[in-house]
This record gives structure tokens, C-alpha cells and sequence, in this order.
């Protein structure tokens, strides 16, 4: 790519700043929950209507996904860029997904500005529910990266990494029926629907003990009865089941689902187990893309840490890691905080919010640009990436 066209991106980025950062911001005031984004949605689409993309909402089967294209100067590969823009409950942007969403939504109109120079094309796919519910994961299901060569995002960490340390998980309901009763004048004619439940968490701590460094199974209890002196009738609780791959991850499921069994019949209750219709899996990082990536963003003054050093400090989840499995892919990770202040925390959410937080929604916006670019115009970039995502699928 010439010195010009890089050039081109980076200036529409920097004359779109402003505005940029006040999507993030307004994002990051209004935190929305898996599935109910329309906030973000709304505020996303109506920036990308402005400037002539004409999104189209509603996509995928999601209702608050979107899409909007850039159709280059001749036939070629097509990009994807993905924005996330949903929040935690209680906690709202502690993950930064207002910084996803304007980086993606940055990096497009930076490559509006160079449309004419690029073959094939380039699309911005909103992903709802990240956090919760596999929203990539549904709509790759409706068709979302079909004819995709490439699929590229950044997530905002604590310091800068060219790829997230990450590893599979299912999500998992579980409710017990039992009888209730007076707890004090009649506990011989009640089932105890917290025993259940409380049993099975115990069974699930004494698993621990006995898995993989790299799985975790972690959850909480929704719903514990409703007051000391009634025997609970009902109870529920969510859990996650976490392993460093999709075949570990279907061999630890049903230890965790004979715990939840044995809850029930050590406490005489009845037990529902709901199993969540998405598993997020692990990052197939594509390397040629991620380190371009890095390369740019080191070029905008940004030090990365070696992933071989960041995998030691534990991983998290993303359904990023079901798009990985599907086309080339990466999502690296960009400091918006110290290191100390890790993702998911309230101090996380301050930082998402703050000027470090807009800087890097700026340099994810340009690194993003950049490298699709690159791929868009390099059949040498475009090789390297597809033979790596052979191998990492055992197709060579």
C-alpha cells in the first residue's frame, strides 16, 4: 500500500476524531445489556447514515445487529470488522465495548476515504451480545461471514497485546423444584430447593480440585428461596464452564451436569439443567493479520507485550473465537488502563470513558483501517493469511 493511501486513512480518522469520541462516549453513558443495544445501534447507524453508508439494521436475526459496506474499485476479498457494543449488568462499560464499537466504526470511514483504491470489500457488522448469548455465534448460524476472507476487531485492555489470551466457555441455568413447607413447625413436609442447589455448588468446588489449569468452572445463585422460615421451593443458578478447547470443553460438561444430578438426588428435588445454544470457543488467531496489525499499531508509538508472557496471567472468553474458527481472524487488545486495572472491574469502566480510552479507540480505528487495507490490496498478505488458517484447520 503507498505511503499515500496510509496516509489518506490515518487523516480522515484524525479529521473524524471528535466525533468519534463522542459515539464512545455516548455509548459508554447509556450501557445496554445483551440483545437490547438499540441505544448503540441507533447511535452507530444514524453516524454511519451521515456519512453516506446507508446500514441496514435488524441483520442476521438480530435486531439490534447491523450492517454497512464499502464496495471497492474492482472484484476482490472482503473484510470484516466487527463492533460489539453491549455492557455488563451492574457494571456497564467495564469491558470497553464502547471503544470496539468506535474503532470499528472509525476504521470503515477511514477506508471510506481510500474506497477508490481498494479492490473487493469492505464490511462493518454490528455483533450484538457478546457478553452474553453468542450473538456472533447466531448470526455466523443466519450467514454472517459467508464469502468473508477476513474478520478483524480490537478489545481494550490494560496493556497491548497482538492477540487475547482466551479459552472456550458454556454458559449453563440450572433449577431446582422441591416442596415447600413452615421451616420450623412442618420441615418433615418440605423438599429444601436450596439443599439442591447448594449440594451441587459443593460438588462443583470439590471438581475443581480435580481439572485442567485451564479450566474454570465459576457461578452464582440467582435465585435462593424467598424468606428463612418457608422451605425454598424453588431455586436457580448460572454458571460457567470454561476449557482451553472445544474437546476439553465437551469432556468437562458432563462432569459439571453429574453435580447438578447429584444435587438433586441427595436433596430429593427435582432439577432442570438448560445448556446455553451457543459454546464460545477459543481464538484461532490468524498471525500474518496479527502481527500486521501490531506493526501498525506500534507505529502509532503503542509497546506491545510478547503473547507468550500474557497467556501466563490467565484468559477470558469471546465469541470472536467462533468467528476464528470460520474465516481468518484476529482481535487484539489495546491499553485504555495501568495493568493492574483488569477488564471487568468498575475501575475498568472509568478508564473505558477516559481520554486513554479515546486514544485508543483512535489507534484501533487507524491499526484497523491499516491492516485491511494491506489485506484488501496484498494477494502476498492475502495467501499468507489463508495458508495459515489452513494449517491452524488441518486443510494442508
Amino acid at each position: 500500500m503507498s505511503a499515500a493511501t496510509y496516509a489518506s486513512i490515518k487523516q480522515r480518522i484524525d479529521e473524524l476524531a471528535d466525533e468519534l469520541i463522542e459515539v464512545s462516549h455516548a455509548i459508554h453513558a447509556n450501557p445496554e445489556l445483551a440483545f437490547k443495544e438499540f441505544f448503540a445501534c441507533e447511535t452507530l447507524t444514524t453516524t454511519l447514515d451521515k456519512h453516506g453508508m446507508a446500514p441496514e439494521t435488524g441483520v442476521f436475526t438480530l435486531e439490534t445487529a447491523f450492517e454497512a459496506q464499502i464496495q471497492g474499485n474492482a472484484e476482490g476479498p472482503t473484510v470484516a470488522i466487527l463492533a460489539e457494543y453491549d455492557a455488563l449488568p451492574g457494571i456497564g462499560h467495564a469491558c470497553g465495548h464502547n471503544i470496539i464499537a468506535t474503532s470499528a466504526l472509525g476504521a470503515t470511514l477511514g477506508l471510506q476515504a481510500v474506497a477508490e483504491h481498494l479492490p473487493g470489500t469492505v464490511r462493518l457488522i454490528g455483533t450484538p451480545a457478546e457478553e452474553k448469548g453468542g450473538g456472533k455465534e447466531l448470526m455466523a448460524r443466519a450467514g454472517a461471514f459467508a464469502g468473508v476472507d477476513a474478520a478483524m476487531m480490537i478489545h481494550p485492555a490494560g496493556v497491548n497485546l497482538a492477540s487475547m489470551p482466551c479459552i472456550c466457555v458454556a454458559e449453563v441455568e440450572v433449577i431446582y423444584h422441591g416442596r415447600s413447607a413452615h421451616a420450623s413447625a412442618m420441615p418433615h413436609k418440605g423438599v429444601n430447593a436450596l439443599d439442591g442447589l447448594l449440594l451441587a455448588y459443593q460438588a462443583i468446588s470439590n471438581l475443581r480440585q480435580h481439572i485442567r489449569d485451564s479450566e474454570r468452572i465459576h457461578g452464582i445463585i440467582t435465585d435462593g428461596g424467598l424468606a428463612p422460615n418457608i422451605v425454598p421451593d424453588h431455586t436457580s443458578g448460572e454458571f460457567y464452564v470454561r476449557a482451553a478447547n472445544e474437546a476439553d470443553l465437551a469432556k468437562l460438561k458432563p462432569r459439571v451436569q453429574a453435580c447438578f444430578e447429584a444435587g438433586a438426588k441427595g436433596s430429593g428435588c427435582e432439577v432442570e439443567v438448560n445448556w446455553a445454544n451457543v459454546d464460545y470457543l477459543d481464538l484461532n488467531t490468524n498471525w500474518p493479520l496479527a502481527d500486521q496489525f501490531r506493526d501498525h499499531a506500534e507505529a502509532l508509538g503503542r509497546e506491545f507485550v510478547p503473547f507468550e508472557e500474557a497467556v501466563k496471567f490467565g484468559a477470558g472468553s469471546t465469541d470472536m473465537g467462533n468467528v476464528s474458527y470460520r474465516v481468518p481472524s484476529i482481535h487484539p487488545m489495546l491499553a485504555v488502563a495501568p495493568p493492574n486495572v483488569v477488564i471487568h472491574n468498575p475501575e475498568f469502566e472509568k478508564w473505558a470513558g477516559s481520554e486513554k480510552g479515546d486514544l485508543a479507540a483512535l489507534d484501533g480505528a487507524k491499526a484497523l483501517a491499516l491492516t485491511a487495507a494491506d489485506f484488501l490490496l496484498s494477494s502476498g498478505l492475502q495467501n499468507e493469511a489463508k495458508r495459515a488458517y489452513d494449517v491452524s484447520q488441518g486443510l494442508t
